[in-house]
């Protein structure tokens, strides 16, 4: 077995993008976009992890992998956990939870973070990049994390907060992305570590890991892909993919 894995948790029900996964893009549902650029970094092997048989079929049908998951889980780490835990026998050493809304994403980004966290420095990887206005400051859609130091190309320093509100900015913050890279052993005691207060109240599930004193290096990408939220994000990353050549 491949000691990398990529797991993109998906579901249907999101609040505000109902179905979303399946939102066409190019003629291509949008868990297919997120899909094909997790496999083209070529780091290791791609699953999707999903509750519903639409999503089942869609990525079957495009010769993807994909494991139908309990419908229970409070957390897309969870669901990426079963996984791990009852199909992949917690043999890989490392995990990436890649969220399935941002069909953009390069592949390059995915190799990146694995080149960083085979070096075993830390026992949770994301990514950050600059921001690209100030409506995404004030957009609480936009997650942002604030860093020990300035991130530059290829240095990757440690996070010291996660948020949503402008409110807790400073001069070391970015605009985080979705996608995280957990050893073996830390994705073992996330999963079974209670969920905090800050974790409920912000929705971000990696407040969970720096309460409980875990290590989130994060690392510098120079474009942020789009997280599609709304509706209207949605016709954000059309307008950038139906229109590249």
């Amino acid at each position: 077995m491949n000691k990398i894995a990529i797991i993109i948790p998906s579901r249907l029900d999101a609040q505000r993008l109902p179905d979303k996964p399946l939102k066409l893009i190019n003629n291509k549902e949008m868990i297919l976009h997120v899909y094909n650029a997790a496999a083209a970094s070529k780091v290791g092997e791609v699953y999707v992890a999903t509750p519903d048989q639409k999503i089942v079929d869609t990525v079957k049908n495009a010769g993807g992998n994909v494991i139908k998951t309990s419908d229970k889980h409070e957390t897309g780490t969870d669901r990426i956990f079963e996984v791990f835990e009852n199909n992949l026998s917690k043999k890989p050493d490392i995990i990436i939870n890649l969220q399935g809304d941002m069909p953009n994403i390069k592949p390059q980004a995915i190799s990146s973070l694995v080149s960083y966290m085979e070096k075993g420095k830390c026992d949770i990887g994301t990514l950050a990049s600059d921001f690209n206005s100030n409506e995404e400051l004030k957009n609480s859609n936009v997650v942002k994390v604030n860093v020990k130091g300035k991130l530059t190309n290829k240095i990757f320093l440690n996070a010291t907060d996660f948020f949503r509100t402008d409110s807790n900015l400073k001069d070391n913050s970015y605009h985080h992305i979705g996608i995280y890279a957990f050893t073996n052993k830390a994705l073992i005691r996330y999963v079974n570590l209670k969920r905090t207060k800050l974790e409920l109240d912000r929705k971000l599930e990696q407040l969970r890991a720096l309460e409980n004193n875990m290590s989130i290096h994060v690392g510098y990408v120079e474009s942020s892909p789009l997280s599609v939220d709304t509706e209207e994000d949605l016709i954000e990353v059309k307008k950038l993919m139906e229109n590249k050549k």
